[in-house]
């Protein structure tokens, strides 16, 4: 059985992940049938916010905790994954990916990768495992492999600032509807826009589900 990695930033599309993107991916994957295995930062996250106002509260939220939320408790702290253990690695959208996975949020094109991302993102690569970056996730990702001097062709549906970001990093990206994927088969990295591009979820599902379709062509 296939073992993949889901890795996640908190619990609300505002300060961690996008709750309906990690659910529909780990739906979409307990499908195809593979081993799942989440893991989240053990640390604060970089602040919270009030879902309903839309305002930063004065709140401190660990961002693991938040996590098992999502995933009724089974979860890791990302220090703790290895890809020696794993057959790909996914990571869902939402702001957190740019606020707890990175700095991306608050440094732009100067961001850096969690350090224990980075080194996940970095064997993934050196063992040719795949990595499926859903929404802003693919931003992150892109930031991760340009420290290593790497590149690759991924999507965010059609947001301008984010694919500058992309483009700074020196990767490509591609226009791309939210029921679609990018896939660069020379890094074997699948993205698709989901909710930077979506506004419900059929069309987010259907995306993340062409993304996991064509993950299992490559892991099963």
């Amino acid at each position: 059985m296939a073992k993949v990695a889901v890795i996640l930033s908190g619990c609300g599309y505002l300060d961690g992940s996008e709750v309906q993107e990690a659910v529909l991916t780990l739906y979409f994957l307990d499908r195809a049938g593979v081993e799942v295995s989440c893991f989240a930062p053990d640390r604060d996250q970089m602040h919270v916010v009030d879902h309903r106002s839309g305002e930063a509260t004065t709140e401190r939220r660990n961002a693991l905790v938040e996590s098992a939320r999502i995933t009724r408790g089974e979860i890791k702290s990302l220090a703790m994954a290895s890809m020696k253990d794993l057959d790909a690695l996914v990571i869902p959208g939402g702001y957190g990916a740019a606020k707890n996975l990175s700095n991306l949020a608050t440094r732009g094109v100067d961001a850096r990768v969690d350090s224990d991302l980075q080194r996940l993102i970095t064997e993934a690569t050196e063992q040719g495992k795949p990595i499926v970056a859903i929404c802003i996730a693919p931003a992150v990702l892109t930031a991760a492999l340009a420290k290593r001097g790497e590149r690759a062709t991924v999507t965010v549906g059609n947001d301008l600032e984010i694919s500058k970001a992309i483009e700074s990093f020196g990767s490509t990206h591609r226009d791309c509807p939210v029921t679609q994927i990018v896939v660069d088969d020379r890094r074997r990295i699948i993205s698709t826009p989901a909710y930077m591009l979506g506004s419900g979820p059929k069309g987010v599902g259907a995306g993340i589900e062409a993304a996991v379709s064509a993950l299992m062509a490559w892991i099963s």
